[in-house]
């Protein structure tokens, strides 16, 4: 459980090889019901794999 909505998107890359830092420094944005929100880009999984924070 992530306590809060996720949306999944596909942005393409501004120029091949743009690093990982370029992209998460760009500001981003979805429309949702007709609304443009703000949308905060991110790397990490959304997932647990070590299973660490059912165990905590």
């Amino acid at each position: 459980m992530l306590g809060a909505a996720v949306g999944l998107g596909y942005v393409d890359c501004q120029q091949a090889g743009e690093p990982p830092e370029a992209m998460l420094a760009c500001d981003y944005a979805i429309e949702v019901a007709g609304r443009i929100v703000p949308a905060d880009a991110s790397l990490k999984p959304l997932y647990d794999p070590g299973s660490a924070r059912i165990r905590a």
